[in-house]
C-alpha cells in the first residue's frame, strides 16, 4: 500500500466531506437565523457564548471574532454555570449555546435557569428535536450527516459547521453595524495586523536630515548626500524646493552603463524624472504595496505635493508591517 497516497485520500475525503456539510448548511439557514441578528442588533446587553466539551472551544472562537467586530460578547462554560457563573449573565444579555446533540445533562439543567431569568436563547445545535432546540427563541441548525471521523464519533464535521455558523452571525452582524476597517482597527492595535489598519505613511517616515541635492549638483557631491545619510537615495529639487526626480543606487548602476566619462555630470544627467511618491497620510501598508509593485525600496514623502520626507523599506520591517 501507498502509505502517503492513502494519507492524501483521507485528507481530501474529509476536507470534501465537511465542506458539503457547509453547503447543506448554507441551504438549511432560515428565519431564525436572520431574527436571532436582530435579536442581537437589538441588544443592549452582550452576547454570552456558552457549551462543553467540542463546543465550549468553538464557543470561544466565537466570542473572540464577535468582541473584534464590535459585538460585546463573553464566554461561560456550561458546567461552571451550573456551579455559580451563572452569576455573570445581565438581564439583558442573549446566550447562545451551542451543542451537537441538545440533550446534554448540563445543558438540560443550563437551559431551565437561562429562560427563568427572562434571557433569549439562541440555540446552534445539531438535533432540532432536541431539548435545547425546543427550548430556545431561535435556532440555528447545524445538523451534519456524518462526523469525519471513521468511527463517526469525534466532532470533526460538526465543529466545523458550529464553527461556519458562528462566523456567519459575525459577519452578518459586522455588515448590519457598518462595521469599517477603521473601527476593526480599535481592537487591534497591537502587532502588524493592527498596524496594517491604523498607522500612517507619516508615523514612520524619515523627516529630518532628509537628503536633497539640486539639478546642478555634481556627481560627487549626489554621492555624498547619498552615501552620509544612508538611504540610499536623494531626492532632486528644483531652484524653487520642488521635487523634480530622484537619485537612487539603481541610477548610479545605470550611470555607469550609459556614460563613459562621468566626470562633468549632475544630477539632472542621471536622475529618474517620476520618482514614486506618496503623500504621508496614506496608510504605512499603502506605500509597502507600492514598494512592492513597482519592486523598489524607498520613497519620497509628500505633504500636499510639497517634499515631506523619505520612507525606506526598513522603516516598514522595523515597525512590523513587513
Amino acid at each position: 500500500m501507498n502509505v502517503a497516497k492513502n494519507l492524501l485520500t483521507i485528507a481530501r475525503y474529509v476536507l470534501n466531506l465537511e465542506a458539503e456539510a457547509l453547503i447543506k448548511i448554507s441551504e438549511m439557514i432560515n428565519i431564525d437565523f436572520e431574527s436571532a441578528v436582530k435579536a442581537i442588533l437589538s441588544s443592549k446587553g452582550r452576547v454570552v457564548v456558552t457549551g462543553i466539551g467540542k463546543s465550549a472551544i468553538i464557543g470561544n472562537k466565537i466570542v473572540a471574532t464577535l468582541n473584534s467586530t464590535g459585538t460585546p460578547s463573553l464566554f461561560m462554560h456550561a458546567a461552571d454555570a451550573i456551579h455559580g457563573d451563572l452569576g455573570m449573565i445581565q438581564p439583558e444579555d442573549i446566550v447562545i449555546c451551542l451543542s451537537k446533540s441538545g440533550n446534554t445533562p448540563e445543558i438540560k439543567v443550563l437551559t431551565p435557569l437561562l429562560k427563568r431569568a427572562g434571557n433569549k436563547l439562541i440555540a446552534l445545535v445539531g438535533n432540532t428535536n432536541s431539548y435545547l432546540a425546543e427550548q430556545a427563541d431561535y435556532v440555528l441548525n447545524a445538523t451534519v450527516d456524518k462526523e469525519a471521523c471513521p468511527n463517526d464519533l469525534a466532532p470533526t464535521t460538526s465543529t466545523t459547521a458550529a464553527l461556519a455558523l458562528g462566523d456567519a452571525l459575525a459577519v452578518c452582524l459586522i455588515e448590519a453595524r457598518n462595521f469599517t476597517g477603521e473601527d476593526f482597527a480599535k481592537y487591534h492595535p497591537g502587532g502588524s495586523l493592527g498596524k496594517q489598519l491604523y498607522l500612517l505613511v507619516d508615523d514612520v517616515c524619515v523627516k529630518n536630515k532628509i537628503p536633497t541635492v539640486l539639478l546642478n549638483t555634481k556627481l560627487k557631491d549626489v554621492i555624498l548626500e547619498m552615501t552620509s545619510l544612508r538611504l540610499g537615495a536623494t531626492a532632486v529639487l528644483n531652484t524653487d524646493s520642488t521635487l523634480a526626480g530622484i537619485v537612487t543606487d539603481g541610477d548610479l548602476r545605470r550611470m555607469l552603463n550609459k556614460f563613459d566619462n562621468i566626470a562633468g555630470l549632475t544630477a539632472a544627467d542621471i536622475m529618474s524624472v517620476t520618482p514614486k511618491t506618496i503623500e504621508k497620510s496614506e496608510y504605512a501598508v499603502a506605500a509597502l504595496n507600492l514598494m512592492q509593485d513597482n519592486n523598489i525600496t524607498q520613497l519620497i514623502v509628500l505633504n500636499d505635493g510639497a517634499m515631506y520626507g523619505f520612507l525606506h523599506l526598513h522603516d516598514l520591517i522595523k515597525e512590523g508591517i513587513v
